[in-house]
């Protein structure tokens, strides 16, 4: 019993810290939105004279286009890691309860499949980390004189 408790321990641990990590995307997804809305707001209001701006603004728009793309990513791979660590979970209680030798195999592959998903998640969110800074510039930029 203590070795089936063990077997599953693993995967559920794993949904658990993907759980933490998705609410982190999740939390970055809103404040990437309200950013790319203040900066619309912000376009939509300067007068024909703040071209600087303006071009400012254009300039970071791609870049926090790029950084939504990087978020939805790393949130779908965290997710399907996720399902992956529940699948796992599964495939070992089947394996104890039918006792087929293929199920082991199977629920093995699926937790490093599970596993490469997320470190795959972890790749997009430190690519994102850079855009960020990019964007971070390029605001820095335009306030340099």
């Amino acid at each position: 019993m203590i070795e089936i408790i063990q077997a599953m321990l693993a995967p559920a641990i794993m949904i658990s810290a993907c759980g933490l990590l998705l609410l982190g995307m999740n939390n970055k997804y809103s404040l990437v939105i309200n950013r790319i809305r203040t900066l619309n707001v912000e376009y939509r209001g300067l007068d024909l004279d703040k071209q600087e701006r303006k071009d400012c603004i254009h300039l970071q728009l791609p870049h926090l286009e790029n950084r939504m793309r990087m978020i939805k990513n790393t949130v779908w791979l965290y997710t399907v890691g996720i399902a992956m660590f529940i699948f796992t979970i599964l495939s070992i209680g089947l394996y104890i309860y039918f006792d087929v030798e293929i199920l082991s195999g199977i629920s093995m592959l699926v937790f490093v499949a599970g596993m490469l998903s997320v470190l795959a998640g972890v790749f997009y969110a430190a690519h994102e980390v850079r855009l960020g800074y990019q964007i971070l510039e390029i605001e820095l930029e335009s306030t340099r004189v």
